[in-house]
């Protein structure tokens, strides 16, 4: 009879386990999206639900706390941190909720979460910290408040772009001061070896040059290619960029791997 009753509660616990595991991971569900919608009074009632996990994870790792950083839910991110969310929780790419509060520009939820233990160091699987996401999209004001931090100027991601050429490639001139400012190297370089100025050359950013060239970047540093910052300026034909580089000093003798020099390229592009 004893054997009866505990296969009874084995086949009973068999059977109910599944729907409550369902029913939390509906729960869970509709505790991300309350988060991400800023849904104070849903997130409480659920928060309150003992089963459910404030961690739990949909399936590309994000968080309640991800979601509601992401979309600058402030009074959500305070909940969830008053409840105990772990700050440092990471999605399958690598990011946190402070990454993605950085890329959104969320200036006081970013402080929220620095004061809760938030790594500022932490990098995504692309290799980027919330500083470099900052920079990649020209948020001055998030640079500015990640710098007074403590966030590394000099950190790189796989590629051995830093936030200042992140920055650069994006032309956003006010940022890669404000690096240069805060001790950022003007003459730093991506695994390729290009730099700042080569950046500024080839995309045809005069401001960022000149920039560049008042912080006395180096002229005829070459890439991997052997190509000067002149060389990409007259291969993309970008006329401005060459003068200004001619006129503070770059070397137009310079060859690159090929042998070409600025000229050469000019020529071969029709731009002679």
């Amino acid at each position: 009879m004893k054997h009866f009753k505990i296969a009874t509660l084995l086949l009973l616990a068999i059977v109910t386990f599944p729907l409550l595991s369902a029913e939390k991971s509906i729960l869970e569900s509709k505790l991300r999206t309350a988060a991400a919608n800023g849904d104070i009074a849903t997130l409480v009632k659920l928060l309150d639900v003992d089963h459910v996990d404030i961690n739990a994870r949909n399936k590309v790792g994000i968080t309640a706390l991800m979601q509601a950083a992401e979309e600058g839910q402030i009074k959500a991110v305070g909940e969830l941190l008053t409840r105990g969310a772990n700050v440092n929780e990471r999605s399958e790419n690598g990011e946190t909720a402070l990454t993605s509060a950085a890329e959104n520009g969320e200036s006081v939820i970013t402080a929220m979460l620095l004061e809760r233990g938030a790594d500022l160091y932490a990098r995504t699987r692309a290799g980027w910290n919330a500083l470099m996401i900052a920079a990649k999209y020209g948020l001055t004001d998030m640079v500015d408040q990640l710098l007074f931090k403590g966030a590394d100027i000099r950190s790189a991601d796989k590629h051995g772009k830093t936030a200042a050429i992140l920055a650069a490639e994006g032309d956003h001139t006010d940022v890669v001061k404000m690096l240069l400012k805060a001790g950022a190297q003007v003459n730093c370089r991506d695994d390729n070896k290009t730099t700042l100025l080569m950046i500024a050359a080839d995309k045809d950013y005069p401001n960022l040059a000149k920039l560049l060239i008042s912080h006395h970047a180096s002229l005829d540093m070459q890439d991997n290619d052997g190509a000067t910052a002149l060389i990409w300026a007259a291969s993309a034909g970008h006329e401005d960029i060459a003068k200004l580089l001619l006129e503070a000093g770059a070397n137009p003798d310079v060859q690159d791997n090929d042998g070409m020099t600025a000229l050469m390229e000019a020529a071969a592009n029709g731009d002679t």
